[in-house]
């Protein structure tokens, strides 16, 4: 009798930030239970609104975004995309080499299933946004982990990088501004890893979906502004900076040296022109969005909730005895680390669970992010200040007593 089950492929593909933690969450929500959500970086249920101007775009064009448009997206929205690129100093980008998706996620997919053959390799940091971990595998390649230092504001470590560097290396991908320490990469270790990429001839993948979400009177750097003669592939959109996560507007720049990159450049068209296109009415708002006011300004400097709420988090986790986290420059989440031998802690998975059950508050392991160590956990601090309050003291009563069995 034919059977259908798992594929082989997918037995090796995991995704534990929407695990089994928030499985139970979902669970003691349908009966009845009033979950505090610190898990996903959904602006929209914590009060953040899209800029009207963005949302005025979008039902002015609704009427016009009701067919198909060029796979590589709406010609407007290229242009906006490839006018950013300039603005960022990435060079030599044509409107031919602007991709829009789906969200940037969809494009992190095609990129990697263009490139990998099985057992090709990409290195990948640890902690990652664990989508980079789980593409690679599931387009037969293999994710090798390079370490992100605590120690040094979670900055990849070079020398561990080289070390895991092998002739069936592909590519390496950067996550800067980081998801999901929140750690922003100065020029200068930029530099060192396209120094790396150029040495081992690497495609450089590049995932700055916060680059607009930068604080401190810091500036993002995008890496291929570094780089014209390597072939590198920027990711960003629109989700996080404006707001807009439902809309899934993302795109996908190629710049750098292209001709080197012939035939992926054909594969990544192939796939493109294989989905037909991405949204039209998310496209629609493209222009609009990066070329008109920046309203995000607004919440990451002091006074606006994405700056007063990260102060207050960092706080709060670095009061609580056995916790202490590193303060992040960007993005809005931190990745605070726990003392394992104060707690007893072997599982961060169980650690996780025993929160949330005894607590209602749901966070993500640190194993959700391939780090490999039980002594991490993920938080979100788009709440308001008086749910992170909440949130803070509920962690720091059940810590009080907490010993894992």
């Amino acid at each position: 009798m034919r059977t259908f089950g798992k594929a082989d492929k997918l037995e090796h593909v995991l995704y534990d930030v929407r695990g089994p933690v928030v499985d139970e969450a979902a669970r003691m929500e349908e009966q009845g239970l009033k979950i505090l959500k610190l898990n996903i970086g959904n602006p929209a249920p914590f009060g953040f609104t899209a800029p009207e101007e963005v949302i005025q775009d979008m039902r002015h064009n609704i009427v016009d975004c009701q067919g198909y448009s060029d796979s590589r997206g709406v010609f407007a929205a290229r242009k906006a995309v490839m006018q950013y690129a300039q603005i960022k100093n990435i060079p030599n980008v044509t409107m031919k080499d602007i991709y829009t998706g789906n969200g940037a996620s969809e494009l992190i997919q095609l990129s990697l299933n263009a490139l990998l053959n099985s057992g090709d390799e990409v290195l990948i940091p640890s902690p990652d946004y664990p989508l980079w971990t789980a593409c690679t595998n599931l387009a037969g390649g293999t994710a090798v982990h390079y370490i992100c230092d605590e120690s040094s504001d979670w900055y990849p470590d070079i020398a561990d990088i080289e070390s895991k560097i092998t002739c069936k290396t592909k590519a390496i991908v950067i996550i800067n501004p980081n998801n999901p320490t929140g750690a922003l990469y100065p020029k200068e270790l930029l530099e060192q890893i396209v120094d790396v990429a150029r040495r081992h001839e690497l495609i450089v993948f590049s995932d700055e979906m916060y680059d607009r979400l930068v604080m401190d009177g810091e500036e993002h750097i995008s890496i291929a502004s570094l780089a014209p003669d390597l072939f590198c592939v920027t990711f960003s959109g629109l989700s996080k900076s404006h707001m807009v996560c439902g809309f899934r507007v993302g795109w996908m720049i190629l710049s750098g040296n292209k001709d080197i990159a012939r035939d992926y450049m054909a594969g990544i068209n192939m796939l493109s022109n294989m989905r037909l296109c991405s949204n039209v009415p998310g496209q629609s708002i493209i222009q609009t969005a990066l070329g008109g006011y920046q309203s995000v300004n607004e919440y990451i400097v002091p006074g606006g909730r994405v700056y007063e709420q990260r102060d207050y988090i960092c706080k709060a986790i670095n009061d609580i005895p056995g916790l202490s986290v590193v303060k992040p420059k960007a993005a809005f989440y931190i990745f605070p680390k726990i003392d394992v031998k104060k707690f007893n802690i072997y599982d961060d998975n169980q650690f996780a669970l025993d929160f949330l059950r005894e607590k209602r508050v749901l966070i993500v392991p640190g194993s959700g992010f391939n780090w490999k160590q039980p002594d991490h956990f993920r938080l979100v601090y788009l709440p308001r200040i008086e749910d992170l309050e909440q949130a803070s003291a509920k962690l720091a009563d059940f810590l009080s007593t907490y010993k894992q069995k």
